[in-house]
């Protein structure tokens, strides 16, 4: 992407995370708002450059200092090195917005795909903290947000779409944790849930919480079996770094304000709608957008 006239661009580094902030060029009468982006990719690949005309965008349409955040990639930096990556910037530019001009109060963290997993669980990880400024809200553009169910509504509707089909939403995620990719066929048929989190669950991902007109054609799939060594080989499918659908109640009801995208074609789109429920439930304000006819 060419430089954008009516921004300032820098490339940093947020505590050894390399940023690009965008600075509107036009001075303010007052603080702006902040915008920390985190880019999708399936934690593998994207990048700063990679995102830049939307950040551009962004900064420029909403008059508004954005950091992009070029977190490490896996498999060559071993998860959870991107969260943690997402956690130091976001928790840096947050105790410095002032040195940008920015407003404190006003910065909110967005993300698309993995960006919206990555954006959920720094939210999550940062609600209890009383050192630094709270988030503002968080953007969530059709997020990956659980690793336990590969079988609701939204991915047999779009098993097989172009770009992000359920195989290959699987296969990624088994090259993102480092995994062998000969567990695919099990971690698509639930075998690495045990029957406990199944049930503690249920409350939270189930196809019945999905509208009915989201669901028609929907099929409940056959039972398998548990298997203990898939579980084992990985248990990171299940924790709330990684699945932040599975958080409990108590963090969840302390969540900044959300917004959540999802899209008709996208084998995500029923995280996005199980994740704005569970933030309903909790008294959480929501706004949800829903891209009719639109991709992942």
């Amino acid at each position: 992407a060419c430089r954008d006239s009516k921004l300032f661009t820098k490339d940093l580094h947020f505590d050894g995370v390399p940023v690009r902030i965008y600075l509107p060029r036009a001075p303010s009468a007052s603080k702006r708002r902040g915008v920390i982006f985190i880019h999708g990719g399936c934690g593998i690949f994207g990048s700063i450059r990679s995102h830049e005309r939307i950040c551009q965008y962004l900064a420029r349409e909403l008059d508004s200092v954005l950091v992009s955040v070029g977190y490490r990639l896996a498999p060559e930096h071993k998860y959870p090195a991107q969260n943690l990556d997402c956690l130091t910037a976001t928790e840096h530019f947050l105790k410095t917005a002032e040195n940008y001009g920015v407003d404190p109060g006003r910065i909110i963290v967005c993300g698309d795909s993995v960006g919206g997993t990555f954006t959920a669980s720094v939210c999550q990880e940062l609600v209890n903290r009383r050192d630094i400024p709270k988030i503002r809200a968080q953007v969530l553009i059709y997020p990956f947000l659980q690793g336990l169910n590969f079988n609701l509504p939204s991915y047999q509707k779009n098993a097989s779409i172009a770009f992000l089909s359920r195989e290959r939403t699987v296969h990624f995620v088994l090259k993102y944790l480092n995994k062998d990719c000969s567990l695919k066929e099990a971690i698509l048929a639930g075998s690495h849930v045990p029957e406990s989190m199944n049930l503690k669950c249920r409350k939270w991902i189930n196809p019945d919480l999905i509208p009915d007109t989201l669901k028609l054609g929907y099929k409940p799939p056959l039972a398998t079996s548990f298997l203990p060594q898939v579980h084992e080989k990985t248990k990171e499918l299940l924790e709330t770094r990684f699945s932040p659908l599975l958080v409990e109640d108590a963090v969840a009801c302390c969540l900044p304000d959300t917004c959540v995208i999802t899209c008709e074609h996208d084998v995500l789109r029923d995280d996005g709608l199980l994740y704005k429920k569970r933030l309903e439930d909790n008294n959480v304000k929501v706004t949800w957008h829903h891209i009719q006819k639109g991709f992942h």
